[in-house]
C-alpha cells in the first residue's frame, strides 16, 4: 500500500557524484528556502531495508519531483552509464500513472543540462517539457522557483535570482556553522546539509 502523500514534500532524484554537488546543494537549499521539504534515497541509511524498496516508499509519499536526468556519461572505472536517474523518474511517473489514490496529483520537473539532448538516450519522454540548466546552480534554483510557484500555487514566493544570492551566502557562511558544530563542510550527509540550510534559514529569517 502507498503512504499518504505529503504536500509539502519533494523528492530530488539527481546524480550524487561530487561534480555534480554544487547543483545538488542548490537545490536542496531552493526547495528549503521555499518552504518545502527535500526527500531523497540519502535521507535514511538503513541496511534493513532494500534500496529499491527504501525509493519507492520516498516517491509514493511525495507530491512532487525533481529528476535530473544529465548524468549520461560513461564511467571511467566501468566505461558504462548510470541509469538510476531515468529509473526513477520512471518509477515516479509510474506512480504518479498507477498508483490510485491521490497520487495522480503527483507533478515533476525534469532537467537536463540542454533542452534537446534527452531525444538521444531517452525519447520516450519527448512531448514533456525538459528544463534546461546548464550545468549552473543559480539555472537550478531559477527552474525550481518556478517549478514549484507554478505546481504549488503558492502565492509571494521570491524569484530564482534573490534566492540564488542567499544561496551563495549561505555557502560563504557554511564553514563557521560547521566549526560550530564540529563538522567538516566536505564531510556533510544529505541529512547533515539539510540541518545546516535549517539553520541557517532560521537565523537568517
Amino acid at each position: 500500500m502507498l503512504s499518504r502523500l505529503r504536500g509539502k514534500d519533494v523528492f530530488i532524484n539527481c546524480p550524487f557524484d561530487d561534480a555534480y554537488k554544487p547543483t545538488f546543494h542548490a537545490i536542496l537549499f531552493a526547495v528549503y528556502y521555499l518552504g518545502f521539504a527535500a526527500r531523497c534515497a540519502l535521507e535514511v541509511d538503513d541496511a534493513s531495508e532494500l534500496r529499491l524498496d527504501k525509493i519507492m516508499r520516498i516517491i509514493g509519499q511525495c507530491a512532487y519531483g525533481v529528476h535530473d536526468i544529465s548524468s549520461v556519461g560513461l564511467s571511467t572505472g566501468t566505461n558504462l552509464p548510470r541509469f538510476n536517474m531515468p529509473l526513477e523518474l520512471g518509477l515516479y511517473l509510474g506512480c504518479k500513472r498507477f498508483g490510485g489514490g491521490m497520487q495522480h496529483k503527483k507533478a515533476c520537473l525534469i532537467l537536463d543540462t540542454d533542452p534537446y539532448r534527452y531525444r538521444a538516450f531517452i525519447s520516450d519522454i519527448s512531448g514533456q517539457d525538459i528544463h534546461p540548466h546548464k550545468g549552473e546552480p543559480k539555472r537550478a534554483i531559477a527552474a525550481v522557483r518556478n517549478w514549484l510557484a507554478s505546481v504549488s500555487k503558492t502565492k509571494g514566493l521570491p524569484g530564482g535570482a534573490d534566492i540564488a544570492a542567499r544561496y551563495a551566502r549561505f555557502i560563504k557562511d557554511l564553514p563557521r556553522i560547521c566549526t560550530k558544530l564540529k563538522r567538516r563542510p566536505k564531510d556533510l550527509t544529505f541529512a547533515d546539509f539539510s540541518e545546516m540550510v535549517e539553520i541557517w534559514l532560521k537565523a537568517a529569517r
